[in-house]
């Protein structure tokens, strides 16, 4: 379940036949398509796409983009190469986690796109620490959008299309009034529960659901993924290389096996405790997001406090859960 709404771009692909609205944080876009399940398993075999138009998309040009981004954000983009991938955070001055950018340089542009609402308040930061650098950033959310083709697709795109390719997929920067057409192309389209079922079962964070506002990037593993440990100055930094050489985070995210006899999933902020302390017992972390897997049934991620034994069996709120590790202790 997803900690709350926000205003977001309404997807034209809500009137493909089956398509349910998907509300909270991912308002905009199809919950699914009538079949949660066969939608999983066509992404998980490389066929079909998932709407992500409600995201919000940034542009920064300019000739000292990237010099002028890499003091700004934790991955290390002075030197990004053309077309390759990266992602970053934006930290608060206590290295708290306050935006993730998903990002690529095309040669001319940065791209990025960023959780749904939250670019008003990213261009905000960036453009008052534009001070004399050549650089203009723009949202561009209303003219484009981004889809997410699976790893293992096949789908060929015109070659001026601008797009992100990790080991999880492309993601794609459409221009907006093209989508339509692209669902005819490259469908059969899937809806944002398959893709966050997916998301859960690789052990991928997300802002705003497996962060609060004191989650810092130890505790979600993301040194080495969006914090680059070698290089200048950012906020936040001092935070992050206290913590990395003292090794101690207060939380860790782990993956959770749910039992499968609960109809209900165990919704953001449920409390983890030690299933044998009971219903009762001390709380020592929250679901961050809950989901049905076509395989693995009901899974789930979570912080919980670091000493929390890796063996322990937890209850998310009255669901027995089995924890594997992300982050180690």
């Amino acid at each position: 379940m997803q900690p709350h709404a926000t205003s977001s771009p309404t997807s034209p692909l809500l009137s493909l036949p089956g398509a349910v609205p998907a509300e909270g944080r991912d308002e905009g876009v199809a919950a699914h398509y009538g079949d949660l399940f066969r939608e999983q398993r066509s992404l998980a075999d490389g066929r079909g796409f998932v709407d992500l138009s409600h995201r919000g998309v940034i542009a920064v040009n300019g000739p000292e983009r990237l010099s002028w981004l890499h003091l700004l954000l934790t991955q290390h983009v002075s030197d990004l190469p053309v077309g390759q991938a990266t992602e970053a955070l934006v930290l608060t001055a206590h290295g708290h986690i306050e935006h993730a950018l998903y990002l690529v340089d095309d040669g001319e542009t940065v791209w990025a796109h960023v959780e749904p609402g939250t670019q008003e308040a990213l261009i905000g930061y960036l453009e008052s620490m534009k001070f004399f650098y050549r650089v203009e950033v723009a949202d561009r959310t209303a003219d484009f959008a981004v889809v997410h083709l699976p790893a293992g697709s096949i789908a060929e795109l015109p070659r001026d299309t601008v797009v992100r390719e990790t080991a999880h997929g492309r993601d794609v920067f459409l221009p907006r009034t093209e989508l339509a057409g692209f669902a005819a192309e490259h469908g059969p389209a899937a809806g944002i529960l398959a893709h966050e079922a997916l998301r859960v079962e690789a052990h991928l964070p997300r802002l705003s659901f497996e962060t609060d506002h004191r989650t810092i990037p130890h505790e979600l593993g993301l040194i080495g993924t969006a914090v680059h440990l070698q290089k200048g100055c950012y906020r936040g930094q001092e935070t992050v290389a206290r913590v990395h050489n003292l090794g101690k985070p207060p939380r860790r995210l782990v993956f959770l096996h749910l039992d499968g006899s609960e109809v209900l999933l165990p919704a953001h902020g449920t409390p983890i405790r030690l299933a044998a302390d009971g219903e009762d017992g001390r709380q020592l972390g929250f679901v961050t997001t809950s989901a049905r897997h076509h395989e693995l049934g009901p899974i789930a991620l979570a912080l919980v406090k670091r000493n929390v034994p890796v063996d322990a069996a937890l209850l998310a709120g009255t669901t027995a859960a089995s924890q594997e590790v992300v982050v180690a202790p």
